[in-house]
């Protein structure tokens, strides 16, 4: 038995604005698979901790083995732990989306990169590293090379994503600050609210994704499953449910059987997923709702054609307002996501997204600047303009923050988004005032939007 510790490096900022806060279930599906090979496990999720907290726990809890989660935005994080735990533990593990994309940026700090889904291969690490075996020859690692060895690192075999998403454990949840989470969105939201995974990857390709860890793959849970899950999640105290899905609306038939399975149990909550709107019509909606789904979202992304072709959506407007109407006519809540100023965009394509949002019957809008992310091919796209370090903002209105040389300047962006959000309230507080105050806001507006460099 192995002693571990998973860390899962984000620390939510005093002025976080962000709709959308959960646990860590890609931290907490690897601690769950490394009980089940018999290892002590912990997880330190840093959500609700102050860093010296947090580092105080970790040396506390004297791991043999420290794996650290990764995304683009935590990275500073990331490596300010791995600098304090280096030499206080006999391994250091990376993983998750950034350290799956681009290993190279650890080779530095740990002395393994795990690349793509956890569970397995880091079962397989632990056990090469008890018995003294050669933890490069697991499959869909990058290690770095002992002392005196060879230059640069070892990349073994990459590993095939699991087919059979059933045999893995569910995530270890009762490893993961619980009271925090019902807490925080008890007084967020009025709810508590947690995630479940019932699929991985996404057969799409949208050019600015990130779907490093899953890839392109689509794969799916059977319904009885995912019901059993929502049962332990729900037993912790979480009175609603988030689907965490890609695509979850994906594949009809199978949403319709776990409606059925909800309805069979005799469970009453209340759920939200992300769909596609090509993936989407009236019997199914109706089923959901049914079924306990008060809301759905939509990454519709751009209201004007041209930049969805650019963006690879495989998505028309057309189709955008027929599953936004269609989900309403269903009773759903509906909720939309939009990239403004994407980096092929004109004043009028961004202009034009303003008005197809505003346009639509929608409860919730999201709206945010571009992010090449690693490993996306909008970052091979924009490779040669300069791209720039992740920084965390904490401005009053907005977090955003421009990341490489786009033909809109960062205030430019910001005042979209400003304008964006502007309308949406008008629109959703005004009643039958919205219309004359839309037109008297919109116009001078706009100007200073094309006015601004």
């Amino acid at each position: 038995m192995t002693s571990v510790l998973l860390i899962y490096p984000f620390f939510r900022r005093r002025l976080d604005r962000s709709r959308f806060r959960f646990p860590p279930l890609g931290i907490a599906y690897v601690a769950a698979s490394l009980q089940k090979a018999g290892h002590a496990v912990q997880v330190l999720d840093c959500t609700f901790l102050h860093r010296d907290d947090a580092l105080r726990q970790a040396l506390a809890a004297r791991a043999e083995v420290v794996g650290i989660y990764c995304m683009a935005t935590m990275t500073q994080d990331c490596l300010w732990f791995a600098q304090h735990l280096r030499d206080r533990c006999d391994l250091l593990v990376a993983g998750g989306p950034l350290p799956t994309c681009d290993p190279e940026a650890f080779w530095a700090q740990f002395d393994v990169v795990v690349r793509g889904e956890g569970e397995q291969t880091m079962r397989e690490v632990l056990a090469a590293h008890q018995s003294g075996a050669d933890v490069g020859s697991v499959a869909g690692v990058v290690c770095r090379p002992l002392a005196g060895g060879r230059a640069g690192a070892a990349s073994s075999a990459p590993r095939p994503f699991a087919t059979e998403l059933d045999q893995i454990p569910f995530p270890a949840r009762e490893l993961l600050p619980n009271e925090r989470y019902v807490g925080y969105s008890k007084r967020k939201y009025g709810y508590s609210i947690t995630t479940v995974m019932s699929t991985r990857g996404c057969p799409f390709r949208c050019e600015f994704c990130s779907n490093v860890v899953f890839g392109d793959s689509y794969r799916e849970r059977s319904p009885s499953n995912v019901v059993d899950e929502i049962e332990t999640a729900l037993a912790l105290g979480y009175e609603r449910i988030s689907f965490a899905d890609d695509v979850f609306t994906l594949n009809s038939r199978r949403v319709l059987e776990i409606c059925q399975e909800i309805r069979r149990r005799g469970l009453h909550f209340l759920w939200e997923c992300l769909g596609r709107v090509d993936a989407f019509d009236y019997p199914t909606a109706k089923e959901m709702r049914d079924a306990g789904c008060f809301r759905i979202f939509f990454g519709i992304e751009s209201g004007n054609d041209k930049i969805l072709k650019l963006m690879n959506k495989q998505i028309t407007t057309t189709q955008a307002r027929d599953a936004v109407e269609t989900a309403r006519r269903a009773g759903l809540q509906v909720g939309a996501f939009f990239i403004l100023c994407y980096p092929g965009e004109t004043d009028d394509t961004v202009l034009d997204t303003l008005r197809f949002a505003g346009s639509l019957p929608l409860d919730y809008v999201g709206l945010t600047m571009p992010y090449p992310l690693p490993g996306t091919d909008l970052a091979e796209r924009v490779a040669d303009r300069r791209p720039r370090e992740w920084r965390q903002e904490g401005g009053l209105l907005l977090n955003h923050a421009l990341t490489f040389d786009s033909d809109f300047s960062e205030r430019k962006m910001r005042c979209a988004i400003l304008k964006g959000h502007a309308q949406f309230e008008m629109k959703r507080r005004l009643g039958r005032l919205a219309p004359l105050a839309l037109k008297l806001f919109e116009k001078p507006t706009d100007r200073a939007f094309r006015l601004l460099k």
